[in-house]
């Protein structure tokens, strides 16, 4: 679906409008990436950058929460000139830490999860064998076996599949160009990934991650670290990846906010949705607080 920037910013103001709350205290502002601020072309949401920068001005703690890798999400932030004092990413089992100041802010893995992947990739590839794999090392370091347009291969190497298992990971990829989410979800409710956590991407995208390691995991240590209350946290998104941080945030009386173009089971997740991404959901929210 297409819309002209005039009619974004009428439906923008529209939701502003209907959804306008008293002021709150300091927030935690926890956005998804792909689907929630960036769309499918990598531009960007209507009005997301503007209204990202008055939340930040408004002394809310304004941070991302992606799947991505850290070296996919480095030029986000640094487009979107956020300085949050953590990123979670690979869907919460890496955490990035602010370690500098000024306009260009260092960062430095804080926090990192890992498993042993061998059993989970013996598996898959037993039913995928036709699929490209990639792991994430607990140093930002990732391995691949076949190349994708798709992937940013930054402090990335190809390898053979059975090294990508020599030692422990953060998190696993795998990609089937064959194959729906769909048929993803229906592979892994067949197969069972035990000792793990996973999630479907829109795409036939299986992202697998620590058992019990989600997004929610690691906005959970954010929250505590920053020392703000759980009713204080707002997170948005599109995905399957973000039902954990829904169920998360709603769970402790936060604000959990579904991106109108979602699959019915993640909105379902949420307390309330928003516009679509192609429409400004964020920068609606944003403008509201």
């Amino acid at each position: 679906m297409s819309i002209s920037p005039d009619d974004a910013a009428e439906v923008v103001d529209e939701m502003v409008a209907d959804a306008a709350e008293p002021p709150r205290e300091r927030l935690l502002i926890a956005l998804d990436v792909d689907g929630t601020i960036l769309l499918e072309d990598e531009t960007y949401s209507p009005g997301v950058v503007d209204a990202i920068a008055d939340a930040q001005r408004a002394g809310h703690e304004v941070m991302l929460a992606t799947g991505r890798s850290w070296e996919s999400t480095r030029h986000i932030i640094e487009h979107l000139a956020l300085t949050p004092e953590y990123v979670v990413c690979s869907n919460g089992a890496v955490i990035l830490k602010r370690t500098g100041a000024g306009e260009s802010p260092v960062y430095e893995r804080f926090h990192t999860e890992q498993f042993d992947a061998t059993e989970v990739l013996t598996l898959l590839r037993d039913h995928l064998p036709s699929a490209r794999y990639m792991v994430e090392l607990p140093s930002g370091r990732r391995l691949f076996t076949h190349h994708m347009d798709d992937w940013s291969l930054a402090r990335a190497d190809r390898v053979t599949f059975e090294e990508l298992s020599a030692q422990p990971v953060s998190r696993v990829v795998v990609v089937s160009e064959e194959d729906t989410d769909e048929d993803f979800v229906d592979l892994v409710s067949r197969i069972g990934l035990n000792k793990v956590s996973y999630a479907v991407g829109w795409s036939a995208w299986l992202d697998i991650a620590p058992q019990g390691v989600d997004k929610a995991t690691g906005l959970e240590l954010v929250r505590t670290w920053l020392g703000i209350e759980a009713k204080d946290v707002v997170v948005i998104g599109d995905g399957r990846n973000d039902i954990g941080m829904f169920r998360w945030a709603r769970g402790h009386g936060g604000r959990a906010i579904a991106m109108a173009q979602g699959p019915d089971e993640v909105r379902s997740e949420a307390s309330e949705s928003t516009a679509s991404v192609t429409e400004g959901g964020v920068t609606a929210v944003l403008k509201a607080l």
